[in-house]
């Protein structure tokens, strides 16, 4: 029995019973010919049978007479029996379908009473004409997703094996239908913004059907829109080639006119031909605007003036007046309500700006304001823009997002800038868009912008917020007291918000009780004069009021770094249970202290932080308090992170001599959990690793980063991590901690080597040798020499690397890990298959994976079917290499490793390509490729000659010289000796 998963599940009648009701007939025709009842595969019968089956079928009910069917069976020539053979073909297969299925009829046979979705062809005819359907109404997710689901009911070569003229026929036409339709999928795929995704694929299918030029056209355009311009040439070069060569006849009109658009740079190329209504999951009509405060009081001065100068953007007349598009920037102190006015005149303004809303808090009043190449991405996302389309660097992001933006109405909103520099890359280019700015600072270096200087609130204004907060019957009673409120707030609406919101919460306070509390003598006054001190003296209000644990846990909590805070990463700063944590933040959050950003996290606003920190260097005592506060959370991460580590490589001892921690960590159900945890504390955890490079501190935050290194391969984080890295790197050198440098220089070693930066990474892997032996330290001890070995690797330095990689084997075992000493041993045999030893290469990843099998490990096992996979490959053990290496990509791709993945792409190419599979070896380089910004330069050259190889042996020689081109600047630009060989490659291209 075949045990396949049926493609078409089983349809129940509404209200029946699994147990009561007879199995469904279901049949296959979109591959193997096949039958099924429920699970069960039933008997079809020789070849002969499967035809006169399929004939059936594919006429869909209709009757077929005996000579039509023998006809279709054996064509011209068929035997003298036939028509008992038919008969006997037809009873036969009765007996193994349902009763009344296949029925005579005039002299010939149909099958009929069939369930809906009972015949696989039906099927996909359906889901094809509801594609059909939603990609004219303009859902393009939805269309693609139904035409992914029609594709997949193909199994192979529809009616394979079923011989006679007319099951040829159908197959040619089954055949055709599915790629007409794969060409609709693709071309829907390349509206969406799909086109890196879609290059791999396109790849395969212009190797498979050379012939067919609209599979040429679309990868044009796919390599257009990745940036790939030379190689999209190339592809029409290609085309235009084997064209002559094969039919002599030149491209078709469609595309030589993609070509010469191409040549051109035709702006209109960038985006899709034929816009169409985006999922929700891609918005293209982004609505980003915070809600605006239903007690919004005042500035109508202010709310008319800016509502008429994006009524100038947006209105006929502003696009005709020469204007490039409105800017308006709000400045003033910290509180005074320049978000609060932004919002109400951006919502005010919706409707005018029909195309979206975009929102960004930049952070510009912190210390780490939000990187404009940061923000791009995130609007990128938001207009549509899929992940794999958005470029790396800030110019090529900023170029796009104007390009986005052409011909749309839309509003920006960018929150607490920093300076102009942070914002001229966000603004459009285009008329009919209006960007909104508020800052702590004038921007009087913002070309064209319409400045507007935001002061407090009257006393008119500031008694009326007082009152829609409170309520107009407390006011009334007490009017005096009121507007010693409003006064003694400074007339600051942020100030008024939180003390009225105060008052509001308390029923049993009158306002007198609020107005002598806020009398507040000397402090607050003196604080009440202008620039920063006003703002904290706003704060001061809402402080006064905390109790003494709210106050305590605002003052610590503001100390830690990092944009945000977990509520368990709170709970150790404050040493207290999650539950009375949570109450406390809770309560936070109704003062306004602090903001709950998800459930389960909180942040502070800029400047309530510095404010927070202010007043613990103030009031917090014993001052030791504040330290052991950070204490405690680097204690939370560490334990935690290490345990992640353990989780994630069981048996690897390294994790064992780190430093010890007090505080306990998280405990998880599963590596997954654990993984989420890693990646979702990313950057609090590197935050709080950059504050600890003092002191006591040192060590674990050294170990923090060390046992969290896989936010260095995670491609987001690893910018980040090798900053923290340097960091701490410097502080040990300076507090001349041998220990802790030697392990800081090993992440710092990891980072540059995912970087592709070996020379650097090899230096920093040097000190980290010399200063774990001045310390007696086996953690760089083992790593070093091992990272040291890889290195040289890639650098074809054998002999080096073979002196390194058995240094580590040594010190891995002289420290009892099996898991250290597998690692090696998997790297050493790359050493050997390099240096011809293929036979001892193969025996050393075997011993590798042997230690792995034996520990029960996941990760590690990857990486040993990985060098396994690459010894089988130069040994020529093709169809062993490439199992290893499917079973390596599988692990990593679920232990979320991208740079791993990459590389096992890359190293899957090689063997289809050695296995002489150019195409499939194409598809995977093309997948490597895809995984853009992971593992540097360097690596991105290796994958462009193989691909390169792949092209040229499928007859695409034009793009494989573009690729060759690319990677040769690649390492020229490195210094990279595999420019050597890439130059040989491109040498016979150029003869000819």
């Amino acid at each position: 029995m075949d045990d396949r998963v049926p493609r078409v599940p089983e349809q129940r009648r509404p209200g029946s019973s699994s147990s009561a009701e007879p199995a469904m007939l279901r049949f296959d025709v979109l591959g193997p010919v096949r039958a099924w009842r429920g699970e069960e595969s039933l008997a079809t019968g020789s070849p002969q049978q499967r035809a006169l089956l399929a004939a059936l079928l594919l006429r869909e009910g209709r009757t077929a007479t005996a000579a039509e069917l023998i006809d279709a069976l054996w064509g011209e020539e068929p035997p003298s029996q036939a028509l008992a053979a038919v008969r006997t073909y037809a009873s036969r297969l009765r007996k193994v379908l349902d009763p009344g299925v296949l029925v005579s009829e005039s002299g010939g046979y149909a099958v009929r009473g069939l369930g809906e979705g009972a015949l696989d062809l039906a099927v996909a005819q359906e889901l094809a004409t509801e594609a059909e359907k939603a990609r004219g109404a303009g859902d393009l997710c939805h269309a693609r997703e139904v035409l992914n689901r029609a594709l997949a009911l193909w199994n192979g070569e529809a009616l394979a094996g079923v011989p006679g003229p007319y099951a040829e026929a159908q197959r040619v036409r089954l055949e055709e239908w599915r790629l007409q339709l794969l060409e609709s999928r693709l071309d829907m795929d390349l509206e969406q913004g799909c086109h890196a995704e879609a290059v791999s694929e396109l790849t395969a299918l212009t190797a498979a059907h050379p012939l067919r030029e609209r599979f040429r056209e679309l990868l044009m355009l796919a390599l257009y829109r990745s940036g790939r311009q030379a190689e999209a040439l190339a592809v029409y070069a290609d085309t235009r080639r084997l064209l002559a060569e094969e039919l002599g006849v030149d491209p078709q009109p469609a595309l030589r006119e993609l070509q010469r658009r191409i040549l051109q740079a035709d702006p209109d190329l960038a985006e899709p031909s034929a816009p169409a209504a985006e999922p929700t999951s891609a918005p293209v009509r982004p609505a980003q605007l915070p809600a605006t405060v239903p007690d919004f009081t005042g500035r109508s001065s202010f709310v008319a003036e800016l509502s008429e100068v994006l009524a100038g953007a947006s209105g006929p007349e502003g696009a005709g007046s020469g204007r490039v598009m409105a800017v308006s920037a709000l400045a003033g102190i910290g509180g005074v309500g320049k978000t609060t006015l932004a919002v109400h005149v951006a919502h005010r303004a919706r409707s005018a700006f029909p195309d979206g809303q975009l929102y960004v808090d930049l952070q510009g009043a912190g210390g780490r304001a939000a990187e404009p190449e940061t923000v791009l991405g995130s609007f990128l996302r938001a207009l549509g823009t899929a992940d794999s389309a958005i470029p790396d660097s800030l110019e090529e992001r900023a170029a796009l997002y104007r390009s986005v933006l052409d011909g749309r109405r839309v509003l920006l909103l960018l929150d607490n800038a920093r300076d102009a520099a942070q914002i001229r890359p966000l603004l459009p280019g285009t008329a009919g868009c209006a960007a909104l700015v508020t800052s702590r600072v004038r921007m009087v270096d913002l070309a064209g912008a319409h400045l507007v200087d935001l002061d407090v609130m009257s006393p008119d204004e500031a008694l009326a917020l007082f009152t829609k907060i409170v309520g107009q019957e407390r006011v009334a009673a007490e009017r005096e007291a009121a507007l010693d409120v409003v006064a003694a707030c400074g007339f600051l609406p942020l100030a008024i918000r939180i003390a009225a919101s105060r008052l509001a919460a308390r029923r049993t306070w009158t306002v007198s009780v609020l107005a002598a509390k806020l009398a507040d003598e000397r402090r607050r006054l003196d604080e009440l004069q202008a620039g920063d001190l006003a703002v904290k003296a706003t704060f001061e209000l809402g402080y006064g009021q905390l109790e003494p644990a709210q106050a305590r846990a605002f003052r610590l909590l503001g100390l830690a770094d990092g944009p945000d805070i977990s509520l368990a990463a709170a709970a150790a700063v404050l040493d207290l249970p999650v539950e009375e944590t949570e109450d406390l933040l809770e309560s936070l959050v109704d003062t306004s202290l602090l903001e709950s950003a998800a459930p389960g996290r909180y942040r502070f606003h800029d400047l309530v932080r510095l404010y927070a920190r202010a007043c613990a260097e103030r009031d917090e005592w014993p001052p030791s308090e504040r330290g052991a506060a950070l204490s405690r959370l680097l204690d939370f991460y560490l334990a935690t992170a290490a345990g992640v580590y353990a989780i994630e490589r069981p048996g690897d001892r390294l994790v064992n001599h780190l430093e010890g921690t007090e505080y306990p960590r998280l405990g998880f159900e599963d590596r997954h959990r654990a993984q989420d945890w890693l990646y979702s504390e990313a950057n609090c955890l590197l935050a709080c690793v950059r504050q600890s490079v003092g002191g006591d501190v040192l060590r674990r935050a050294v170990d923090l980063l060390w046992a969290s290194k896989d936010l260095a391969e995670s491609g987001a984080n690893a910018r980040e991590y090798e900053a923290a890295a340097r960091t701490l790197c410097d502080a040990a050198r300076d507090m001349r901690d041998a220990r802790a440098e030697g392990r800081a220089r090993t992440a710092l070693t990891h980072a540059h080597v995912v970087a592709g930066r070996f020379k650097e990474a090899d230096d920093e892997a040097r000190q980290a040798m010399e200063l774990a032996a001045r310390a007696r330290d086996p953690l760089p001890g083992c790593c070093a020499p091992n990272d040291r070995g890889i290195i040289a690797i890639y650098e074809n330095r054998h002999a080096d690397g073979e002196r390194y990689l058995q240094q580590a084997i040594d010190n891995f075992r002289a420290d009892g890990n099996d898991v250290g000493e597998a690692s090696a041993l998997c790297n050493l045999s790359r050493i050997h298959l390099a240096t011809g030893r293929t036979s001892s290469a193969i025996e050393l990843a075997q011993q590798g994976i042997d230690i792995y099998d034996r520990m029960g490990l996941t990760l590690r096992l990857a990486n040993g079917r990985y060098a396994l996979g690459i010894a089988l490959t130069q040994a020529g053990r093709l169809s062993e290499a490439l199992e290893q290496l499917t079973e390596a990509l599988a692990l990593f791709h679920d232990n979320r490793q991208p740079l791993w993945e990459g590389v096992t792409h890359f190293r899957i190419a090689e063997a289809h390509l050695a296995a002489q599979r150019p195409t499939l070896a194409a598809g995977h380089a093309e997948q490597a490729i895809a995984l853009r910004g992971i593992g540097g330069e360097w690596r991105r050259g290796t994958v462009l000659t193989v691909l390169g190889k792949a092209l040229a042996a499928v007859g695409q020689s034009d793009r494989a010289r573009a690729c060759w081109q690319e990677a040769l600047s690649i390492y020229e630009r490195l210094g990279s000796s595999e420019a050597t060989e890439v130059r040989t490659l491109l040498a016979p291209a150029a003869a000819a």
